[in-house]
């Protein structure tokens, strides 16, 4: 790929490119192993980033440009033009997902339809949103019309584990509030933007959507330098959070809407259902190889049922298909990064060091980019993984004797976006639920932690998130209550009347949307 789009324009790019390989290895006849390349992307600079930066500006114009005074129902027409387009490269984009960050198959074509459904769903939950501002409100003497207006420029960076689905959880709602956006594509699963960019360019117009490309701890801090960002949509780590919040100039006009780390938690009690629980944490634990913010990543079992959990837990982790993405069944298979797998393996060391054992045949295993999953036990306070966020497949496992043990492991967590909890006492799991939902933004009663549906809202506590990310969430996440307010009197009734009948305003109208 040598294409950016900047200001409604395909420049071609003659610089630097970065190599795009794929976790997908290929054995050669020497037995040696080899990542398949799958193309390149350019490297851009803090050059082209100002060209980006500056088109944005241009084509917001303070709120005087063409796409922020456009009314809703011209911008849901444009991402209705984008959302065809795209529905028709279908097949292209999955097999990039696929290639790229090595998710399977399937999971990459669900990722690519649930987007699709996100994004008529939030066309939707606008109409309806819309339609209940189509008319004036008359208080003590004021008739006020109040609507949603766009906060201005907005920079989104989704995570490289759902390339397609997170960004556009925030990209899509920017967008067809009237913001102007910024790109800034994750390092794994940028190729699959390609067979897109020309949708862009032409169901938008010219400098609403700019690309970003390059090194990100280069551009985007340079980006927030400016001080011409007021939204910061980021799905990624609180520590990078921080940092771009900090780079801006003036952070109380910066409105950030955050999907940050997380350390989900079971919590099993002795009267669960070991077959359920099972199956339930075996799937919120290595999905996708665990490579989900939402993943279960620490389990903790209670003591008197934690031998016949474990023996049970490590037979189904040995039963789930390893292999490559495209066979059907598969469930494990390679990460897109080796720096990953170095860290899993520093992580197994250190707890092995510190008394757990790794406890499933084969746990910890590799080869290039694919891990066998290590389940370990017991892991306790001062070992990386009591603590860490893994984001693999480890899954490390406590047992407890007193409620308090796991109760005290979340509230003194870093992290606060969900809980698991397995159990079948009425009584015991009302009490903890009422604790546990003022520690964390959603409590799973005998399920895995898990972000959908899309309308539910997506939220965490501490360092996991800011702001609230659902169908519903998001549009007001990236807009602003904005009114128009009159006397109440004769003159403004026929003014106002004048402005409504003649059509004259995107703002005041009653217009309603089919």
């Amino acid at each position: 790929q040598r294409a950016i789009l900047i200001n409604g324009e395909m420049r071609i790019w003659k610089g630097e490119t970065r190599t795009v390989h794929s976790p997908v290895c290929v054995q050669a006849a020497d037995g040696t192993l080899s990542h398949v390349e799958l193309g390149s992307v350019p490297v851009t600079g803090t050059v082209e980033a100002d060209a980006a930066l500056a088109a944005a500006v241009a084509a917001y114009d303070h709120g005087r440009g063409a796409w922020p005074n456009l009314s809703v129902a011209e911008r849901i027409a444009c991402v209705g033009d984008f959302t065809n387009q795209i529905v028709a490269r279908r097949r292209e984009i999955v097999n990039l997902i696929m290639w790229e960050i090595g998710k399977s198959l399937a999971d990459s074509q669900k990722e690519f339809d649930r987007t699709i459904d996100y994004i008529r769903a939030t066309v939707e939950e606008l109409k309806r949103l819309d339609n209940s501002n189509s008319r004036f409100e008359i208080v003590d003497g004021t008739i006020a019309q109040i609507r949603r207006s766009p906060v201005g420029i907005a920079l989104c960076m989704g995570p490289y584990n759902y390339p397609m689905n997170e960004t556009f959880s925030t990209l899509i709602p920017a967008l067809i509030m009237g913001n102007v956006v910024l790109f800034k594509p994750p390092r794994f699963g940028v190729l699959l933007y390609y067979p897109m960019l020309e949708a862009f360019r032409s169901a938008f117009p010219p400098g609403v959507i700019n690309i970003v490309y390059g090194q990100g701890h280069v551009v985007v801090p340079h980006i927030m330098g400016s001080g011409q960002v007021n939204v910061l949509a980021l799905i990624g780590s609180s520590e990078v959070a921080d940092q771009l919040k900090k780079s801006h100039p003036k952070t109380n006009r910066l409105r950030a809407i955050l999907g940050l780390g997380a350390k989900n938690a079971a919590i099993i009690m002795p009267d669960a259902d070991i077959e359920l629980t099972v199956r339930e944490c075996i799937t919120g634990s290595l999905s996708f190889n665990g490579q989900r913010c939402t993943a279960i990543k620490m389990i903790l079992v209670h003591q008197s049922i934690a031998e016949t959990f474990l023996r049970r837990f490590c037979e189904e982790v040995g039963k789930l298909a390893i292999g490559m993405p495209w066979e059907p069944g598969v469930m494990l298979t390679p990460l897109p990064e080796m720096e990953m797998v170095a860290y899993m393996n520093e992580c197994i060391a250190d707890a092995e060091a510190k008394g757990a054992k790794v406890i499933n045949p084969g746990g910890g295993t590799t080869v290039e980019t694919l891990f066998y999953p290590a389940v370990l036990f017991p892991v306790r306070e001062g070992m990386k993984l009591y603590r860490e966020e893994q984001f693999g497949p480890i899954i490390p496992v406590a047992s407890f004797e007193d409620i308090e043990t796991p109760l005290d492991y979340v509230i003194t967590s870093d992290h606060g976006q969900q809980v698991a909890i397995f159990g079948s006492n009425p009584d015991q799991i009302a009490s903890l639920v009422d604790t546990l939902v003022n520690q964390v933004c959603r409590v799973n009663i005998n399920c895995q932690c898990q972000r959908g549906p899309d309308v539910f809202p997506f939220v965490g506590r501490k360092d996991s998130a800011e702001g609230t990310l659902s169908v519903h969430d998001a549009l007001r996440a990236f807009s602003i209550r904005t009114m128009v307010a009159a006397k109440q009197t004769e003159a403004s009734k026929k003014l106002l009347d004048a402005i409504v009948l003649g059509n004259k305003s995107n703002f005041i109208n009653t217009h309603f949307i089919l």
